[in-house]
């Protein structure tokens, strides 16, 4: 059974994030998305790994002010 996992990155203060990307990382590894947080203050990551119990997934955040 494939484990869920996601990655979160969020960006400092008043800050709103312009753009990110995430990598799920592992064999097999599958990433589902790769979008801003509900609040657009970070981003996210969601990954799966069907064969293990963890996936590696390492998320990046572009921040601006608003």
């Amino acid at each position: 059974m494939a484990r869920p996992g996601a990655g979160d990155r969020l960006g400092p203060g008043a800050h709103q994030a312009a753009g990110g990307a995430a990598e799920a990382q592992g064999n097999d590894a599958i990433l589902v998305g790769s979008f801003p947080t509900d609040g657009a203050d970070g981003w996210t990551g969601p990954g799966r790994q069907p064969r293990y119990s963890t996936v590696g997934i390492p998320v990046y955040v572009i921040c601006a002010y608003r």
